[in-house]
């Protein structure tokens, strides 16, 4: 079972690919331009977030520290001891709910790590706990997080930064 299944990923794989491969090259266009774009921010003591919000979930969203890949963004639950959440409203099935409202919205933020991690079980994520002092909306419309042919489904969890195309690959794709 096992020999065929890793026969059929094997053969699948450059078929996928291949009807793929504009895809492929959009989002490396896309996304080589948005790190340039990430690559000119003003270094500082602060953060990128960008609400992700999956009802049911735990976690806030994901951060980045300014000029900084979304490649490497965490994952955060949000210690709110200190400040609450911009959207924290009643949640979900209460009528009215009005948490996720912000659903990618992209903040800078101050705080910092807590050292902590916690438990999101809809998920089954351990993650890290961020500590905010201030959040101040950048941006209601900033596009996509990881790549711009992934597209966001509230039932679960759809984004991860392991999506974005390893520049080696896009430089491959482009060269075909």
């Amino acid at each position: 079972m096992l020999k065929s299944t890793i026969k059929a990923v094997i053969i699948t794989t450059p078929l996928i690919l291949l009807c793929q491969c504009d895809t492929l090259k959009s989002d490396c266009r896309a996304v080589a331009e948005r790190e340039a774009e990430i690559a000119r921010e003003t270094p500082g003591n602060y953060y990128i977030g960008r609400r992700y919000y999956v009802p049911l979930t735990r976690f806030w969203g994901y951060l980045r520290r300014p000029g900084e890949s979304w490649r490497y963004a965490k994952l955060v639950i949000m210690d709110e001891s200190i400040v609450r959440n911009p959207d924290r409203g009643y949640e979900p099935p209460v009528k009215g709910a009005t948490f996720g409202s912000d659903q990618n919205y992209e903040y800078t933020l101050c705080g910092s790590y807590t050292g902590e991690t916690a438990y999101d079980p809809s998920t089954d994520q351990v993650l890290p706990v961020f500590k905010p002092t201030q959040f101040n909306l950048r941006n209601k419309k900033p596009g996509f997080l990881f790549v711009p042919s992934e597209k966001y489904k509230d039932d679960y969890v759809t984004l991860r930064p392991l999506l974005i195309p390893n520049p080696r690959v896009c430089r491959q794709a482009e060269a075909e």
